[in-house]
């Protein structure tokens, strides 16, 4: 389990996070919603270990965060940025086999290579494994940073839960690619899998979540399972109307 414990972070002289806990299960997708500027990818970056002066306590599996060493904690935790950065004119499969960094010194196993070879057939790109990275699409880019990220918490890990942090993976992908990139997390969840994830397409969280946390300014404005999920919720955080209709068994918005 990951857990979030009173968290307080500021940015200069502007709090941005205030007082914030939150607690990640295996077996479920978490997602934060709010708008722009509400603290999601500040929360989701204290959660990875990406950011560390902050005010709180993060811990996994009852071990904090800080205690774990780079590598150690790369072994079992996957972070997928709303836009990698990388500059260099790596092939696809190179880009893929960078999720496998932290499990060898000098070369990859033929064991790393049959991972990275899994992942990038899940994803579809393994037609484009010769390619230049930068010479891709968006979507494509971003396909090949979730096979990347798979590759990396690919099979069973020594801690025991594997963790994947996502933020907004979805916004260059074409609307068949997200329901597969959505369907494909699902998937994990059968092998003691944690998975946090921000989007920003709320009936695409609400049809694919299994616990929601809402944001606004900073705060959690509520969380808990799709129940929670009401008009005066949506109102009062994104400032927006909003009717819920059922929809395969699941609650759709319609705005007004």
């Amino acid at each position: 389990m990951l857990k979030a414990s009173d968290i307080f972070f500021n940015a200069g002289n502007k709090s941005i996070l205030r007082s914030v806990s939150a607690s990640f299960q295996p077996g479920k997708i978490t997602m934060i919603l709010g708008p722009n500027g509400s603290g999601k990818t500040s929360l989701l970056k204290i959660c990875s270990g990406e950011t560390l002066h902050y005010k709180g306590e993060i811990t996994i599996e009852g071990k904090a965060l800080p205690s774990f060493g780079t590598s150690e904690l790369a072994k079992f935790r996957a972070v997928l940025s709303q836009q990698p950065h990388l500059q260099f004119p790596l092939s696809v499969e190179e880009v893929v086999m960078m999720g496998r960094y932290p499990f060898f010194q000098f070369a990859p196993t033929l064991h790393d290579h049959n991972v990275c070879n899994e992942t990038m057939e899940l994803l579809q790109v393994t037609t484009l494994r010769k390619r230049n990275y930068l010479t891709l699409s968006g979507g494509e880019k971003q396909r090949v940073q979730f096979a990347r990220v798979l590759s990396q918490i690919w099979g069973e890990t020594l801690q025991g839960n594997r963790y994947l942090l996502l933020d907004e993976p979805l916004n260059s992908l074409d609307i068949r690619f997200q329901q597969e990139f959505m369907v494909i997390a699902r998937t994990l969840l059968n092998k003691q899998t944690v998975i946090v994830a921000i989007i920003h397409d709320i009936n695409l969280a609400l049809r694919f979540g299994d616990e929601f946390i809402f944001m606004k300014d900073g705060e959690i404005a509520a969380s808990g399972g799709i129940d929670i999920v009401t008009p005066e919720l949506i109102k009062n955080v994104f400032q927006v109307n909003a009717e819920i209709t059922q929809h395969s068994e699941r609650p759709y918005l319609m705005f007004i």
